[in-house]
């Protein structure tokens, strides 16, 4: 069977980030996703072959030139056959295109029409440009990530394009399908990476008002402060990461480590104490000898890998973790159904690739994508 959104149709717009992720989401899940492609590549200095655009998997594409006055008769005669759309567009652009949300839903009063931003659709900094970086630093996040007395670490751009972005905008369209299911009626989600930045960091609000996280970085238990949620460098010069946050865990890595006389687990005045004791015990093995020591153990322990090590982590290889598509390893569509499993479909296609089938499969007859074609809109077979 298909996985649990077959049978969805999905318009993505060309952009770059959040959204393509968002679609990737859809794709792996079933959905079928066609993207509207520019028909010449951005130049945004990440050059790549399209097979290693990796968050086009399982997606087919036309392409057409926005700017072009025909652009928007072609692109609502698709949207009128669509369950969702994504873009990712500046605010007010897709308006100026002629295909805002007022055009879309009026032809298609179903359509879910899915916006995805870093500043929301309105406000001071709506229309002002940003990165994953930006968003994360106004949401307060970036501040709390870091070492004590250091500067604030970007976790690369995970939490703002991916984490509080994409999977937001991929969650949101979910969620207005199923609506939609009910009440026949579309609607618009106005999806910012800002928002969904301060959405993952929803616990440490708690945190806050009961006065038991420090907003100093590196002083709390998460953050590196706790030298026993931390990763320390091992003799090979690799890393090992510990959580052992329960009294329970706690004991079984100062016993796997061959410790007595370590400090109370929670004397935060002797912490430089056990972070000494343990920065010097983790030097004196090598990180794959420290994994047969911790091995069956429940102290909370892994080792540190880098992504082409991960991929051949017997646990990943077991669970099948990341698949190989096109000859790139990537992860796995997650997560897992037990009735209507997901999977990648396909390779990313080359620019306007599959398109002409994605036409014929949406219900378009022979004669009707002729004319799509006369109006600039380009498919390959």
């Amino acid at each position: 069977m298909g996985g649990p959104l077959s049978g969805i149709r999905v318009l993505e717009f060309e952009s770059i980030g959040p959204a393509p992720f968002a679609g990737m989401l859809l794709a792996d899940m079933g959905a079928e996703v066609l993207v509207i492609d520019r028909p010449a590549a951005t130049d945004l200095g990440l050059e790549r072959a399209r097979s290693d655009a990796v968050m086009m998997r399982g997606k087919r594409s036309v392409t057409l030139d926005l700017k072009d006055p025909r652009a928007a008769e072609v692109a609502l005669a698709l949207i009128a056959k669509t369950d969702a759309l994504i873009e990712g567009m500046r605010p007010g652009v897709m308006e100026k295109l002629g295909l805002g949300p007022d055009a879309a839903l009026a032809c298609n009063p179903r359509l879910v029409y899915g916006r995805m931003t870093g500043w929301g659709q309105d406000g001071p900094l709506a229309a002002r440009a940003g990165h994953d970086i930006n968003y994360i630093a106004l949401s307060g996040v970036l501040n709390a990530i870091g070492r004590r007395g250091e500067a604030p670490v970007p976790p690369l751009n995970l939490v703002g394009d991916f984490g509080g972005g994409g999977m937001l905008l991929g969650f949101g369209v979910a969620c207005a399908l199923l609506e939609a299911s009910r009440s026949g009626q579309g609607q618009v989600i106005d999806a910012a990476m800002v928002e969904g930045a301060s959405l993952l960091a929803a616990m440490f609000a708690g945190f806050l008002k009961a006065g038991t996280w420090s907003e100093k970085r590196g002083e709390n238990i998460l953050d590196t402060g706790a030298p026993w949620y931390d990763v320390y460098q091992t003799k090979d010069g690799k890393y090992v990461s510990i959580g052992s946050i329960e009294t329970r865990f706690f004991d079984e890595l100062v016993s796997r480590l061959g410790l007595s006389n370590v400090p109370p687990q929670h004397d935060r005045a002797r912490w430089p104490e056990m972070r000494a004791l343990f920065e010097k015990t983790f030097k004196s093995k090598t990180r794959d000898e420290w994994c047969q020591v911790f091995e069956g153990s429940d102290a909370c322990f892994a080792p540190v890998l880098s992504w082409s090590e991960a991929r051949r982590d017997p646990h990943n290889t077991f669970r099948k973790t990341f698949v190989e598509v096109s000859g790139v390893e990537q992860p796995s569509p997650a997560p897992r159904f037990s009735h209507t499993p997901g999977m990648v479909r396909r390779a990313p296609p080359e620019r306007g690739e599959g398109g002409r089938q994605a036409l014929e499969d949406w219900g378009f007859a022979p004669a009707e994508i002729e004319k799509l074609k006369s109006r600039g809109l380009q498919c390959l077979g």
